[in-house]
């Protein structure tokens, strides 16, 4: 009876660490790459539904979302993916001109960190005057089962 109680037990005690090792296989790089060119591919002039669509398929359903000083509560909401939908379909296409570059990422225990710089040129949708950016921006994204949960976004 005690060896099979500590069977059941060295088991419970086992089975986060089984759960967690998904985790450990992902691929912190490869997902910091894809993910910043489909945030690219969505700012840049001829940016369609399809790329916004691609963005989010990185981004978990109730993904919560920190701008300061523009929103500055980065809570999950159940529906965050939606709202983000909304938000950046309103700006979709609005440059005329994009670069962004990466110039430095870090990661772990389900976090990634990037920092990268922008120049940009569009027109406003609310009043119709030119946009000029060129600025640096820091992003700590939190991950959760493969999937960004929490953004904030840090910038000049």
């Amino acid at each position: 009876m005690k060896y099979w109680l500590s069977v059941l037990l060295g088991c419970l005690l086992a089975l986060p660490h089984m759960a967690n090792a998904k985790d450990d296989n992902f691929n912190y790089e490869q997902f910091t790459r894809d993910y910043f060119a489909a945030w690219t591919n969505v700012q840049k002039p001829k940016a369609t539904v399809k790329d916004l669509e691609h963005y989010l398929t990185f981004l978990t359903d109730d993904i919560g979302y920190q701008h300061l000083p523009y929103s500055n509560d980065d809570s999950r909401a159940s529906d965050g993916k939606a709202l983000m939908r909304k938000g950046m379909s309103y700006y979709l296409g609005i440059h005329t001109e994009y670069k962004a570059q990466l110039t430095n990422s870090a990661h772990g225990n389900n976090v990634i960190m990037i920092e990268f710089t922008t120049q940009a040129k569009g027109i406003h949708p609310d009043n119709g005057q030119e946009i000029i950016i060129n600025n640096s921006t820091f992003e700590v994204l939190e991950i959760d089962k493969g999937k960004i949960s929490v953004i904030r976004h840090y910038s000049d």
